[in-house]
């Protein structure tokens, strides 16, 4: 039988509790630093290129353009084709409300915002886009 051999040392002294906390702390500013640069890039999203939200109503000679600046809250009634279409303008986006046509349609495009967006009531001849001011 051979002798017992002592046990190999820990090359690893013990983690000291202060180091531990220091990570913890690191990794926590990290995270706060990523939440404020990500709310940085959100805010500057908003200031971003202004829009504005054209109505166009009708169609061949009798077509009219109406433009609705989207930076002021507001609600439009505005005569069209056989209907009145209602616009309500919020937080820098534009949409149809209370339709008086038979499908709602127009409704259901929701908010528009972004250049590009854009929204019909064929009903009532209108289509609604949002491009860049100015």
């Amino acid at each position: 039988m051979r002798p017992a051999q002592p046990a190999p040392k820990n090359p690893d002294p013990p983690r000291r509790p202060m180091a531990v906390w220091r990570k913890n702390l690191l990794f926590a500013a990290a995270v706060a630093a990523l939440a404020l640069a990500l709310l940085g890039l959100r805010a500057l999203g908003r200031t971003g290129p202004r829009v504005q939200a054209v109505l166009t109503v009708g169609e061949g000679a009798a077509q009219a353009e109406q433009v609705l600046p989207l930076d002021k809250d507001a609600r439009y009634d505005i005569a069209a084709v056989g209907y009145t279409i209602h616009l309500e303008v919020a937080g820098g986006r534009v949409r149809f409300v209370d339709s008086p046509c038979p499908d709602h349609t127009c409704e259901g495009f929701g908010w528009l915002s972004a250049e590009g967006d854009w929204a019909a009531c064929l009903p009532a001849r209108a289509a609604l886009r949002v491009e860049a001011a100015g």
